[in-house]
């Protein structure tokens, strides 16, 4: 009779005036026994009335977690995959426990995420789908679960989805947009919807989609700080995909799908392991077809996904280096002082190249290019960082060719600034260091030696000797025994 007896308590569950006498009679601590049962009737009938006695009761909930029902809930989802009312029986107390701490914890230690990705996987109705994208929703708040959800496959999964019913203009797949997209940047950002969820609105499904999914791929990287998570995604192919939704779009002139994709370009492009598969795939030069863009915001983009390439990677600064058309671009937006932000970003990508090339005919094309003087004037620009990287791909710059950019130095007044530099009390440690460096740099020039000798910047070498940053005092040192001959 205990079947029976399950199935009646399921049915006079569902009145909330019967759910007090059921706790009182201890009846869920009677029931949970058999959730082992493998009677698949008895499974389902005890499932259903414990879900309904414990409903918006937390305190029932979290005994019933502590009593251990989150493993039973998972080996259903795993053993009766095939079974529908089971499936959905156990997906509703997911549903309805998910959002207690204790729960996701215990979930965290079970193979949720797997089964998860599974059903979404066989999911067919909407009601399925909406309803594991609910369980997901509240999962993704939890940063253990969220990895394993990654690891599991998910964003595969979601952009299928979305992919799938890109185009569709039934109100049905819309509402599944709509909740895939929240739970793709749940996901991905922890819970933060951003403006994606109010654009559904207002854009068609076709192109929210491909949004949703490009953004979702922009933010991967960043709360998972997990480079595995961008190799996977480079191997996958979505290099090559995400440029061929670039070029489309170019030509379209949509704007707000090329920089998504170049949004995501950029952060699949910051761990090294992913930079040197993107550079192998021939990114770098598919990219630079975007540089004919007027549109200010792609134009940025542009220009910062470039600079990620070229961080730390003498192959693609020396790509980008040899390429003439790109150089005389950097150079003109150098000056766009009409878009500071483009104008900060292609100094900073000049300087980039500079920086981590190892080739003289880098540095050449660079001068012919007139392209050093902004960096010269970048040395003196209000955010340290920028004057940091200024002075460091100079200097760079200075130990490869010197004599090709001795002339240009001087024509810039490249000492009087350094010399500014060092005078300032506000200049932070760091740029002073950094401005020394380049100076010491510049004692291997003849005229460039006669310019800091008449500058006295000596008489400034020697008060930093007392600074009180030790690396500060190290490099004045080291740079006025240069100066005197001594070394």
């Amino acid at each position: 009779c205990a079947v029976k007896a399950a199935h009646m308590l399921s049915e006079i569950a569902k009145n909330e005036e019967m759910k007090k006498p059921c706790i009182e009679a201890d009846l869920v601590l009677t029931l949970i026994p058999l959730l082992e049962s493998t009677d698949q009737e008895m499974l389902l009938h005890a499932g259903r009335a414990i879900g309904r006695i414990c409903c918006d009761n937390c305190d029932l909930q979290e005994e019933l977690v502590k009593v251990g029902v989150i493993p039973s809930l998972v080996r259903t989802l795993t053993d009766y995959a095939e079974s529908e009312p089971l499936v959905h029986a156990a997906l509703l107390a997911l549903y309805n426990l998910a959002d207690l701490d204790s729960a996701k914890e215990a979930l965290s230690r079970t193979k949720v995420a797997e089964e998860l990705v599974k059903q979404l996987r066989r999911a067919e109705s909407h009601e399925r789908l909406e309803i594991v994208f609910e369980v997901l929703q509240a999962l993704a708040e939890n940063d253990a679960l969220k990895v394993q959800l990654v690891e599991a496959g998910m964003p595969e999964v979601l952009s299928e989805i979305l992919l799938r019913l890109q185009g569709s203009s039934q109100a049905e797949d819309t509402c599944i947009v709509r909740a895939a997209s929240d739970l793709i940047v749940s996901l991905l950002l922890g819970g933060k919807k951003g403006n994606i969820t109010g654009q559904v609105h207002k854009e068609s499904t076709s192109r929210i989609s491909i949004i949703v999914f490009l953004t979702s791929l922009t933010c991967l990287v960043l709360p998972l700080s997990s480079d595995g998570n961008c190799l996977r995604m480079v191997q996958l192919g979505v290099i090559h995909q995400l440029l061929d939704v670039l070029e489309k779009h170019v030509q379209s002139g949509d704007t707000s799908v090329q920089q998504a994709a170049l949004g995501a370009l950029q952060n699949l492009a910051i761990p090294v392991v992913s930079k040197v598969q993107v550079l192998e795939e021939g990114v770098t030069e598919r990219i630079e077809a975007l540089l004919r863009s007027e549109s200010p915001p792609v134009q940025f983009k542009v220009l910062g996904t470039l600079r990620k390439l070229a961080d730390g990677q003498a192959d693609a600064a020396e790509i980008l280096g040899h390429d003439p058309m790109l150089l005389n671009r950097l150079v003109h937006w150098c000056s766009a002082s009409d878009h500071s932000g483009i104008c900060g970003e292609a100094n900073r990508l000049l300087a980039s190249i500079l920086h981590h090339n190892r080739s003289q005919e880098v540095v050449k094309a660079i001068q012919a290019a007139q392209g050093v003087k902004h960096l010269v004037s970048m040395t003196t620009s209000e955010h340290a960082a920028m004057q940091n990287e200024a002075l460091n791909a100079l200097a760079i710059a200075s130990a490869i060719d010197l004599e090709t950019l001795e002339e240009s130095f001087k024509e810039s007044q490249l000492v009087q600034s350094l010399h500014k530099l060092l005078q300032d009390d506000n200049t932070s440690p760091e740029v002073k260091y950094n401005s020394i460096g380049l100076l010491c740099r510049l004692l291997n020039s003849g005229d460039l030696r006669q310019e800091i000798e008449e500058d006295k910047i000596k008489d400034i070498l020697e008060q930093l000797c007392s600074h009180s940053n030790a690396n500060v005092v190290k490099k004045a040192i080291t740079t006025l025994q240069v100066l005197r001959g001594e070394t």
